[in-house]
């Protein structure tokens, strides 16, 4: 596999970083046992330096800087102006890789010529071992491990395409202007034109940040459920692939349907038999998942899990429905509309890939 990659194929290592601290040297620790080496990993230092951009120098990685901050989707674009290999591996700046992830990345183009992308996921041992950064991390793993290996989208924390597909597609959005779905939008376009994207289940980084309860929520409804409701309603697909699987719209529902059963419930006692039957479900529909998180950590750990999943369908319903209304405003509005997700990141409209 090395030879072939050594032969066929130049890897160059993109990693967008904002103020990396201490998980950023872990991760750049981690490309000193890559076998094969890339042929060049370039570091993307979106705007302040906190000393990321001087360790990746030291240890001889190739470093951008960038005089302002312009979000990862600008900053990987950057990065990519500076390649040299016709190969872009995209990696986020807090994840760590395997020494073989070159040489399975070119492995996996070398076995699927007319492959444009492939994308990978968390492995099942998260680094920090608090129970939310267990629990996201896992989450992401079970989703990407039991999804299709046909993929419906793009993943840039680790995400590998052929370089002339990407700067034939314009790089990515750079109308999000924050960390957000500009990965999976740029997916979109991707399939639109007919390219293929292979999930490779096997393809696996570590990731190292840590979870809280407020980082969590923000980014499930901001920088998640939120653009990605716009970017359906804007394309009008709803793919039953990922977090976007039919099973997991039905447990948005069940959630909501539950929850005003319970309400109901309140001043009309025979709510409580429906509530009853939603709960029972919302419980069957998600019983592989928590079946697998029993065997994962234990029963303690799956009942734990509980209401944090359905805290994420709630705030993935609710992501819906203010997408579906800044999507209404927008169609009576459109100039109110775009300058409130200009503000905010979300704009969405593809821009080109540098800027």
């Amino acid at each position: 596999i090395a030879e072939n990659c050594q032969t066929e194929f130049t890897v160059s290592v993109i990693i967008p970083v904002y103020r990396g601290g201490e998980v950023f040297r872990a991760v750049l620790s981690s490309f000193a046992a890559l076998s094969p080496p890339p042929l060049e990993v370039i570091v993307v230092v979106d705007g302040e330096d906190d000393g990321s951009g001087v360790l990746a120098q030291e240890l001889g990685m190739q470093v951008v800087r960038t005089e302002t901050q312009i979000g990862p989707a600008g900053a990987r674009n950057r990065g990519s102006e500076y390649a040299r290999g016709n190969i872009l591996l995209f990696l986020d700046a807090d994840v760590s890789v395997a020494p073989d992830i070159i040489a399975r990345v070119c492995d996996i183009f070398e076995c699927n010529p007319r492959l444009a992308a492939v994308i990978g996921s968390y492995d099942d041992e998260p680094a920090d071992q608090n129970f939310l950064s267990q629990y996201r991390n896992l989450l992401h793993h079970y989703v990407h491990q039991t999804s299709r290996e046909e993929a419906s989208t793009f993943w840039a924390g680790c995400g590998a395409i052929r370089r002339q597909v990407f700067v034939s597609l314009g790089g990515f959005n750079l109308s999000y202007g924050r960390p957000s779905i500009e990965d999976i939008e740029f997916g979109y376009r991707l399939r639109r034109d007919g390219y293929n994207i292979r999930l490779e289940k096997s393809l696996q980084v570590k990731h190292l940040k840590r979870w809280t309860g407020w980082s969590l929520v923000r980014t499930d409804f901001l920088n998640r459920a939120l653009p990605w409701s716009l970017l359906i309603l804007r394309e009008g697909r709803f793919p039953n692939d990922l977090n976007i699987r039919l099973s997991s719209r039905l447990s948005v529902a069940a959630t909501y349907l539950l929850i005003t059963s319970l309400i109901f419930g309140v001043w009309w006692p025979s709510g409580f038999y429906s509530s009853a039957v939603l709960t029972a479900l919302y419980l069957f529909l998600n019983a592989p998942i928590y079946r697998w998180f029993c065997h994962k950590r234990g029963w303690i750990f799956a009942f734990k899990v509980l209401p944090w999943h359905f805290v994420y369908y709630f705030l993935s319903g609710l992501g819906f429905a203010a997408a579906l209304m800044l999507h209404l405003v927008g169609s009576i509005r459109p100039e109110e509309s775009k300058r409130w997700l200009k503000k905010h990141g979300l704009a969405g409209e593809h821009g080109e890939a540098s800027d």
